[in-house]
């Protein structure tokens, strides 16, 4: 079935990272703090699950500076927007949307 269940992806699935991803997806550059209050979670939260999204190369990080007055700032990747929208269009598949 394409665009069903063999194309969701379990990186991108877990609600947190799908929502920062979307969230991602139409910007181009996200800072750590809009994205913790955008998805109402904690420091730790976030950062294990952008960490996660890294990894998998979806998103990029940026430090500029350090300790309080440092900014972390987080971009889609090409590989990760290409992974984003399959996922999309495997959900509204299988949701028959």
């Amino acid at each position: 079935m394409t665009g069903g269940l063999d194309e969701l992806d379990p990186v991108i699935h877990a609600p947190k990272r799908l929502a920062a991803m979307a969230v991602l997806s139409t910007a181009s550059t996200v800072t750590f703090p809009f994205l913790r209050e955008h998805l109402q979670v904690s420091d730790s939260d976030l950062s294990k699950q952008m960490s996660a999204l890294e990894k998998a190369g979806y998103v990029s990080v940026t430090k500029d500076g350090r300790g309080r007055g440092g900014t972390t700032s987080y971009r889609i990747t090409r590989a990760g927007r290409a992974a984003y929208t399959r996922h999309r269009r495997a959900l509204t598949a299988i949701l028959g949307g």
